[in-house]
């Protein structure tokens, strides 16, 4: 017996409806996320303009619940004069963002930081030029300019820096400016060996995933 066109129709609908209906959803990286960041520096003087610098730093995403991005890596820092430092840094970055896949990075980065006191505020602007070696993602250069704004206070008779600041991303490969990070935050040197750096974090970023991050941010700077 033939069935007729509008019964094979009818029940192909019926098949991949069903088919739909029990098959596993899949969860998708997020486009936002709350995050926390724990930078630790440890800064070793070569001489008295020049820094070698270790760093490391994890990063709790999935809402504060499971680490996504974990980095190390070493440079140096040249203090030209009270205004001008120059720096060269390596980076390593293994990462898993929540509900993605494993990412893995090898970054060099050359910079550049100018400071123009004004009275008792500070104007900082630092420009990074960044090669990446990624995967699953392709190769890229990547340039990075922030503005940051400094100014002290105090509470009682401990010492403080409070600070603002933007930074914007520009990467090749996407031949467009991609991320904005929005911080305020402040700082405070317990002695000539360690500072606790304080901040919060806003990130914009549509073209990555997780793009737009709230970050808590927390920095350790040790010194020799």
């Amino acid at each position: 017996m033939r069935l007729k066109p509008s019964v094979l129709l009818l029940s192909t609908i019926l098949l991949c409806a069903t088919s739909q209906s029990t098959a596993p959803a899949q969860t998708k990286v997020p486009k936002a996320d709350t995050q926390s960041w724990t930078d630790v520096q440890l800064a070793i003087p070569l001489s008295k303009t020049v820094d070698f610098t270790v760093q490391g730093t994890l990063r709790i995403g999935g809402n504060l619940t499971t680490p996504v991005d974990g980095r190390w890596g070493f440079g140096t820092v040249f203090k030209l004069n009270k205004y001008l430092s120059v720096n060269s840094f390596y980076f390593h970055r293994e990462a898993r963002p929540p509900n993605g896949k494993p990412e893995r990075e090898e970054r060099l980065t050359l910079g550049a930081i100018v400071r123009f006191p004004v009275k008792k505020f500070t104007l900082i602007e630092r420009n990074w030029v960044e090669r990446r070696w990624r995967a699953p993602q392709v190769d890229a250069w990547r340039y990075r300019n922030r503005i940051q704004i400094e100014h002290p206070f105090q509470i009682n008779h401990a010492k403080f820096t409070g600070y603002v600041a933007d930074e914007v991303f520009y990467d090749w490969s996407q031949h467009d400016w991609v991320r904005n990070r929005f911080s305020f935050g402040a700082n405070h040197a317990f002695n000539k060996h360690f500072t606790l750096d304080l901040y919060l974090m806003r990130q914009n970023d549509g073209r990555t995933r997780p793009g737009d991050i709230n970050a808590i941010g927390t920095g350790l700077r040790f010194r020799l």
